[in-house]
């Protein structure tokens, strides 16, 4: 599946259009969000309202549409896309893709897009033939664009040969394989903790942390694309919950994190633990609300639930995560030690970019026989090195 992922989709004027809308549902079922682009003269062949119905998004046909919150719409597209798929691509199109000319929202933004690009040809056989296409559709291969060829049959215009769009269940497959090209955590299961979670103090009031959950929801959604069975085992979270997780188990309090976990321990062979669980509890609770001009409370020390893992762990590996504001190496390495894990993933959270509650981090991989010392990057783009160390554990 390709929950989070994005597809833009170029749809050119051709009579195969109506097969574009096969291929959005398709996307769609696949988990992936679809922005589609028009050129105008698709639009004669099928209304911007069918990909609208079937994408629930906005079709962007015309370049100087003002009815939008004002963003510069092919840049933003071409940022948002993690792919780019043309399909049906006419001879027109193709040579304005292969020579660079952006005069509609389709070429500009497919100028602009720095995603993998995928385009489907779609023509009479004979424009097919012609050299300048052949030559074009050769100049956006050696560029990297991939060209998924057409098929032969009974084309709208009463010829037979080459020319048909590829089918739309083809090309989502293609789509499929090119975005989740590793499945190296096929078989495997993975349980994956996130999130802070919460002590209650009274009845409004409870004990938490800065924790958004984000490195653990990439992480879970990282595993699942490259084939693993995913449990997911989370306090409150900023972000969505992944569609993608087999299971997703809710927990308020360290006691119910660490009950979840031990629960499903058993059909884990990897446990990475990115939650960020309290690691004290109020002695005391009250139903009421605490109004007393001054407050005293005493805190007790929860359970260590990295720890209960890697004493029963087994053969399991485990993962766990060392937030420091000093002495990084040397708390990470003696916290992987002290809980048994085979691995630890520290950051110094007093370094911009690194801290809580962002899209990125800046962390050091330690296990018991390496050690890297990674830039700032993407929490997404850690997770694929994390789960990288893991199969090397």
């Amino acid at each position: 599946m390709l929950y989070g992922k994005n597809a833009v989709l170029g749809v050119t004027g051709c009579i195969a259009a109506y097969k574009a809308c096969d291929l959005v549902s398709r996307l769609v079922k696949l988990g992936m969000g679809v922005d589609v682009i028009m050129t105008k003269s698709a639009a004669e062949f099928v209304g911007p309202l069918s990909f609208e119905t079937l994408s629930g998004r906005r079709t962007v046909v015309d370049m100087f549409d003002r009815n939008f919150v004002y963003e510069a719409e092919h840049v933003s597209l071409a940022k948002k896309a993690d792919v780019f798929i043309v399909a049906p691509a006419t001879a027109n199109s193709i040579a304005k893709f292969a020579h660079g000319i952006a005069d509609d929202m389709l070429s500009t933004t497919f100028l602009a897009s720095k995603a993998p690009k995928v385009v489907c040809p779609a023509m009479n056989t004979g424009m097919l033939d012609n050299e300048n296409t052949i030559e074009n559709i050769e100049k956006l291969i050696s560029r990297g664009v991939h060209i998924i060829e057409p098929g032969c049959g009974r084309l709208a215009c009463g010829d037979i040969g080459r020319g048909r769009m590829a089918e739309p269940a083809d090309i989502a497959a293609f789509i499929e394989k090119l975005l989740m090209p590793d499945n190296d955590f096929a078989g495997k299961t993975v349980l994956v903790t996130a999130g802070p979670t919460e002590e209650p103090i009274d009845g409004v009031r409870y004990l938490t942390n800065r924790s958004s959950g984000k490195m653990g929801v990439a992480i879970a959604e990282a595993a699942a694309e490259r084939g693993a069975k995913v449990i997911f085992v989370h306090g409150k979270l900023s972000v969505s919950v992944p569609k993608s997780a087999a299971a997703s188990i809710a927990v308020s309090t360290t006691a119910e994190m660490k009950e979840a976990v031990l629960a499903n321990i058993a059909e884990a062979d990897c446990i990475i633990m990115a939650a960020a669980p309290a690691d004290y509890r109020s002695e005391s609770f009250s139903k009421a609300k605490l109004k007393d001009e001054k407050i005293t409370l005493s805190f007790l020390k929860n359970d260590d639930i990295a720890k209960a893992v890697g004493e029963i762990k087994g053969d399991r590996k485990l993962v766990i995560f060392s937030a420091e504001t000093e002495n990084l190496r040397d708390n990470a390495v003696k916290k992987m030690i002290s809980k048994n894990a085979d691995m630890v993933v520290a950051n110094d959270v007093t370094k911009e970019g690194a801290g809580f509650n962002l899209d990125t981090n800046i962390a050091s991989l330690i296990s018991r026989d390496r050690n890297e010392d990674l830039p700032i990057m993407k929490k997404t783009e850690l997770a694929d090195i994390i789960l990288d160390w893991v199969l090397k554990l």
